[in-house]
Formats: C-alpha cells, structure tokens, sequence
C-alpha cells in the first residue's frame, strides 16, 4: 500500500475519497484553485496545494496536477469523477510519471470512451446492443446513412457524441428535418464539450429505465457485481434519484448483473466501474455504455451491502485482490439516493450559486449526507452545483420513502434555491411511491413543479439567525 495519495478533485467526491484513504492510514493531499480556495475538501485533507488560478482550468490540467503530486511526494491519484476522470491521457502520464493512477488503464478508458468501439467490444462479447450505426461521415455522406438508417428503425433516433459520457452529447430527434439539424448542433457541441465532433446514431426507445451494475475487477482476473441501480429519474440525460437494488423481478436482475461482469471481462476492466444499460417495455435490456470511474451513485450500493467501493478502489490500485468473493456478497434492504443541487426546478433546473446562509444537516438512523458546503460558504458559479448528496436507508422500499420524506423536512438549506421543495413533491408522488418510473418521469408529471416557493420564509429564517448572532436575543421565530 502507497502512503500518500493525491485527489484530483473537489467537492464531496475529494472528501469521501479522503475518508476511505485516511481509514487505510494512507495520507491526502487536496489540490485546489485559488477560486476554490474556500472548497471544505481543502479543510479535510492531510495537506493542500494551490495548483493555479483557476477557475477550472487547473482542475484539468494533467501537468499541473502531476507536478503537485511530485512537489507533495504523492505517490498515486485518484480522480475522483468528472474533470480529468475518464481521460486515457492522464491516465497514462501519470503511469509514465511513476504514479499510480486509481482507475482503470489507459486503453480500457481510451476504448470505453469511444461509445462506437464499446458498442463492437460489447456485440463481439454477444451482448445485446441498441441497434446504431458506426461513426458518421461529417459530410453528405453522413445524412443519407442517418437518413437510411431513420428509414430502417424509426423515430425516436438518439444522435450521440462518440467521445460523450455522463447524460451529455446526447440529442433525441423525432422527424427528419430534426435529425439534419440535430446532426450539424450535435456535432459542434460534442467538439465544444469533448474535442472531438464525431457522432453516431442509436434507435430511441420510448420510455425506457436505466439501469446500472457496480462492478469491481482487480489485477489479479477476479470481477465481481455488487448489484444494480435504477437511475431513471433524470433531468436533461442527467441523473437526480438513484435506488438500489433496482425494481424489477430477480431472474432479470441476475441476468442483467451477470451480463454486466462478461462485459467487464470483455474489455479487461480493472478497478471500479459501472455497467450502464436500457431497459425497454417488454424488459429487454440493452448495453448503454461503462462507466470507467467511481459514480455519483456508489453511496447506494454501498448501503445494501456495506462494502466500501472507494477503499476497494485503492486497495486494487495497491495491487491487492478484492477483499471478498461474489458469494460474500450480500443484498439487505432498500437505498436511495437524492442529489441536492443547488438549482432552481422551476427554471430549467438553472444553476444558483449564492452564499449558503444556514446549513442544517439531517440525521438519524439510516440517514447518510455526503457533502461539502457549510454554513457562509460561497458555492462558486464556476464548479458543479451538487451540494450534498443525501442517502437513506430502509430494510424495505417503503420505510425507505418515508425515511427520506423526513430527512427531506429536517434538511435546511437557505440562501439559495436548490432542489429540495422539487424532491418533497416526488417523495409524495403516487407513482413515485409505487415504483411506476422510467427516463420520461420528470417530463410526464409536470405537477411536481407545483410546489410552493420556500425561499421567502427560508429567507426570514436566515434573517432571524442573523439577527440573533449579531445582538444575541434569546427568543423564538414566529413561522
């Protein structure tokens, strides 16, 4: 085991992967930008280093950041998720820098990243696929092939950016005026967010759920599933719920986990990953993509089975075979998980940075909040608007729901808008609560946006904190 270990990243994920490293007695090192230079990830780490002046320009570069794991005498680094994560290149460098880098290898990023050479890795493997076409031509040629195929498959079509990840790159178009447009839009954003503008199409389906598999695979050939996730409520391709185990009858799931491991072992995976796949309504399923990095969601999975993914993660690093077998693994109760972004629903779920004026946390049995904001804590515009990431327990799917109503009405957060009155509408769903959801949730019942604005009194809750800290009263708010 290495004792020192750099991550390259911020926010909760920097603080969580911290936590796992330092149980190992393996010490941290936070990198930051002097914009981020309130970040709380700065705060819980053995030691920081300011590696520019951002903003998030830093972040993502690879010599910046290898130089301060030398400067700091790191001797591997994790990467967290987003930024730098699932990039073969700072994979690589830091191999060749002498580092260990938490995370698969260079290659299995590079050919996971690529949606087009996963989808043949994946069909050579007999993995069920969604019918799409290879890279398209940027010229001509390209629209006849998207219009052939359109004529071959129908609408819905998925117009898909091949270096795309994490709900972006990613177009629906429903006639074919809308797929020449979309294929031109598509490929200028895809270069803009990705540096790279080649595109790719998939068949659409209508309504489908989203499901997910942890795996972990070490060096030594063992790959093991630690079960599903449903991660269909989503907005603009982006997840907000996540719950684990998914819904669904148990021979698919196991088929779905098993199906997962295979593709593991297909594209020589090592170290933590997810397998992403669509179900459709007569519960097909269909490989989506692997994700080649700790997810969002991992808290969930960690709640069923009460293994640490993270402490897995560097452990294989380490070189180390995964602590358990497949037979140890074992599945009790329900998890979900919530992401409280600092948003406004009502506007697009538009980003809403501010200075945070009160933070009260939930708590409680079954209760787990993974954040890293406080109160007086200015969230940044230039970063993610994740906040928190609150996650709940139940020994069944309804004490589950109604322990996360509660954690919601003990969570306080004021001085901005965020995504809390948007999840006490969903909490209280009926379809929701029956477990009737799928990627078109959010867009199909409009009536959760009906929720009173809690801005005005959490505004006077903040003012009546400020005036009892700066004069001292002792008395009660009236609400």
């Amino acid at each position: 085991m290495f004792k020192k270990l750099l991550v390259a990243n911020r926010g909760e994920i920097a603080i969580r992967i911290m936590r796992s490293a330092q149980e190992l007695g393996v010490r941290t090192v936070a990198i930051y930008e002097e914009t981020d230079k309130a970040a709380m990830h700065i705060m819980k780490a053995d030691e920081a280093i300011c590696i520019g002046s951002g903003p998030r320009k830093d972040y993502l570069s690879i010599e910046r950041i290898i130089q301060a794991a030398r400067a700091t005498g790191a001797e591997a680094i994790h990467p967290g998720y987003g930024f730098l994560a699932e990039n073969p290149v700072f994979s690589k460098e830091c191999t060749d820098a002498g580092l260990v880098f938490v995370g698969p290898p260079p290659d299995v990023i590079r050919d996971m990243g690529s949606k087009v050479i996963a989808r043949s890795i994946m069909t050579d493997a007999g993995i069920p696929v969604i019918p799409g076409t290879e890279v398209l031509d940027p010229g001509a040629a390209g629209e006849d092939e998207a219009i052939q195929f359109a004529e071959e498959y129908g609408f819905p079509i998925m117009i898909k950016a091949v270096a795309g990840g994490g709900g972006r790159g990613i177009r629906t178009v429903q006639d074919v005026s809308e797929l020449i447009k979309g294929l031109k839009m598509a490929r200028s954003e895809a270069l803009m967010a990705f540096g790279n503008d080649e595109v790719y199409l998939e068949k659409g389906l209508v309504r489908p759920r989203h499901l997910e598999v942890q795996i972990l695979a070490d060096q030594h050939g063992n790959v093991v599933h630690m079960g599903t996730r449903n991660c269909s409520i989503q907005r603009r391709h982006q997840k907000l719920i996540e719950i684990a185990p998914a819904p669904g009858s148990q021979g698919l799931l196991d088929t779905i986990c098993t199906t997962a491991v295979k593709a593991a072992k297909a594209s020589n995976y090592i170290n933590a990953g997810t397998v992403e796949f669509l179900l459709d309504e007569q519960d097909r399923y269909y490989f989506l993509e692997v994700n080649t990095r700790i997810q969002v969601e991992h808290t969930v999975t960690e709640m069923i089975t009460g293994i640490d993914v993270v402490r897995e993660q560097i452990r294989i690093a380490a070189g180390e075979p995964i602590s358990f077998s497949q037979a140890e693994v074992h599945f009790r109760g329900t998890a979900i998980e919530l992401r409280i972004n600092a948003e406004d629903p009502k506007s697009n779920f538009m980003a809403n940075p501010g200075i945070i004026q009160i933070y009260q946390s939930p708590g409680g049995h079954g209760t787990r909040v993974d954040g890293a904001v406080y109160q007086g804590y200015e969230i940044p515009r230039y970063y993610d608007s994740m906040l928190i990431k609150l996650t709940v327990y139940g020994f069944t799917w309804r004490e589950a729901v109604d322990r996360l109503r509660r954690t919601l009405n003990s969570l306080v957060i004021a001085g901005v808008r965020t995504t809390i009155p948007f999840y006490k509408q969903i909490v209280n769903d009926p379809d929701f609560i029956e477990q009737r959801f799928d990627t078109s949730y959010i867009e199909t019942h409009p009536q959760l946006l009906a929720y009173q604005d809690e801005v005005p009194e959490l505004e006077k809750l903040a003012g009546f904190v400020a005036e009892i800290n700066a004069h001292g009263h002792n008395r009660h708010a009236d609400f």
